[in-house]
């Protein structure tokens, strides 16, 4: 029993010292603020006029119709540049688009450089090949959509498409 109330005797020896260092803090607490809070009285309208300096817009905004003054800053309009139309070449077009179905064969498409599957078609002239590449067509092999679908292709590019894939299979 004695190592008990040996124990409780210092545990509350222990509990009673923090609450006399916590009494402490608190007072200390107290009368800094008191210090803290009688200075800021005395400098408060230095202090709001400081906070309203920097919450402030450091632009604004002028909508159209609004009165500029000349002091202001003043918009000018900027020309654009027209767009420079590219063509592109044969390699381009084939690697943009052709690739897709001529790559792998899709939709009986014949692959590219495949000279037993493009041979019969070759035989057909150019001029049909171009005008089935440009226009579509349908046949009992597959499906050739106009332009491989890119209706934005010039009949040039989708013709330039043509002869290199023409070229490249008559290798």
């Amino acid at each position: 029993m004695r190592r008990d109330q040996k124990f409780f005797d210092m545990y509350s020896l222990v509990i009673g010292g923090l609450a006399a260092v916590c009494l402490g803090f608190f007072v200390l607490a107290m009368n800094v603020n008191e210090k803290v809070r009688g200075d800021f009285q005395e400098h408060a309208d230095v202090y709001i006029e400081a906070v309203n300096a920097r919450l402030e817009p450091f632009g604004e905004v002028y909508l159209p119709g609004d009165d500029l003054s000349a002091g202001g800053p003043q918009v000018v309009a900027v020309e654009s540049a027209e767009p420079v139309e590219t063509v592109m070449s044969g390699p381009q077009v084939y690697n943009g688009v052709c690739i897709a179905c001529h790559g792998t064969g899709i939709g009986g498409a014949p692959k590219f450089g495949d000279a037993a599957a493009w041979g019969p078609r070759i035989e057909q002239g150019l001029d049909v090949l171009t005008q089935h590449a440009i226009h579509g067509y349908q046949g009992s092999t597959g499906f050739m959509p106009p332009k491989g679908g890119r209706m934005d292709l010039s009949d040039e590019e989708v013709a330039s498409a043509v002869e290199y894939m023409v070229s490249e299979a008559q290798k």
